[in-house]
C-alpha cells in the first residue's frame, strides 16, 4: 500500500458523494416557477448547486426582489424535502469511505447545505457517525470563502498540505485554492470537466470508483 499522502479528506455532498444533482435543478425551477420568476435552465440551475441557499438563489433568479428570496427559499425547501427519500449514495461511496476509514485517513464533509439538510441526509444515507466533522453553509461562510474548510483544518488539527478537498463543482475548487489545500475533481455531479482545469485539481474523476482507485493510490 502507497504511503499516505493526505491525513483529512474533505468531501462535498451533494453531486459529489449523493446523487442529488438533477432533484436540486428541478427544485430549483420549481420553485421559480411558483413564484411567477424566469426559470433557469437546466445548466444555470445546476452552476449554482454547492452554494449555499441564499447565495444559489440569488444567482438562479437574479431578477426577483431581495424580499422576496426567504419566500423563494422556502418553495424550494418544500420540493426538496417532498422528494429527498427518491435520493441515493452514489454507487461505491460507502465502499470507498470505509477503505479511507481503514488508512486511518480522517474524513469530513463542507457542503452548501444547512444544518438540518445536511443531518437528514446523513441519517438518510446511514453515514452518522462516519465523519469526523462537518461544516454546513448556515454555521459559517458559503463558498468559495475558504472558512469552512479552514474550521474543519483547526478542528481537526491538520494543516493544508494534508488536506485533500474533493468536490464537483468550481466552488469547491475555488474554496480548496482559497484555503490553501490540494484538490480533486469530480465530472460526475453538477460541473462538468472543461470547467476545472483553470483551477488546477490533482485529478478530475468521471467515477467513484475511478475516484476510489486514485485515492488509494495517491491518497
Amino acid at each position: 500500500m502507497n504511503p499516505r499522502r493526505f491525513d483529512l479528506v474533505v468531501f462535498d455532498w451533494d453531486g459529489t458523494l449523493f446523487d442529488s444533482t438533477t432533484l436540486i435543478v428541478r427544485c430549483i425551477q420549481a420553485a421559480c416557477r411558483d413564484l411567477g420568476v424566469a426559470v433557469p435552465s437546466d445548466e444555470a440551475a445546476a452552476y449554482v448547486i454547492g452554494l449555499g441557499l441564499h447565495d444559489a438563489l440569488q444567482h438562479a433568479a437574479p431578477g426577483l426582489p431581495p424580499d422576496r428570496y426567504p419566500e423563494l427559499g422556502a418553495r424550494y425547501r418544500h420540493h426538496y424535502w417532498a422528494r429527498q427519500h427518491e435520493l441515493v449514495l452514489f454507487p461505491g461511496t460507502l465502499e470507498m469511505l470505509q477503505a479511507l476509514r481503514e488508512r486511518q485517513h480522517l474524513l469530513a464533509v463542507a457542503t452548501g447545505k444547512n444544518r438540518r439538510g445536511l443531518n437528514d441526509a446523513l441519517a438518510h444515507a446511514q453515514l452518522q457517525g462516519l465523519f469526523d466533522a462537518t461544516r454546513t453553509a448556515d454555521e459559517t461562510a458559503s463558498k468559495p470563502d475558504p472558512l469552512m474548510l479552514r474550521e474543519l483544518m483547526t478542528e481537526l488539527g491538520v494543516p493544508p498540505a494534508r488536506t485533500l478537498m474533493i468536490g464537483d463543482t468550481t466552488h469547491d475548487l475555488l474554496l480548496a485554492a482559497n484555503a490553501g489545500t490540494p484538490r480533486v475533481a469530480v465530472s460526475y455531479g453538477a460541473h462538468g470537466r472543461e470547467a476545472f482545469a483553470p483551477h488546477e485539481p490533482l485529478f478530475v474523476a468521471h467515477s467513484t470508483r475511478e475516484l476510489h482507485d486514485w485515492l488509494l493510490a495517491h491518497g
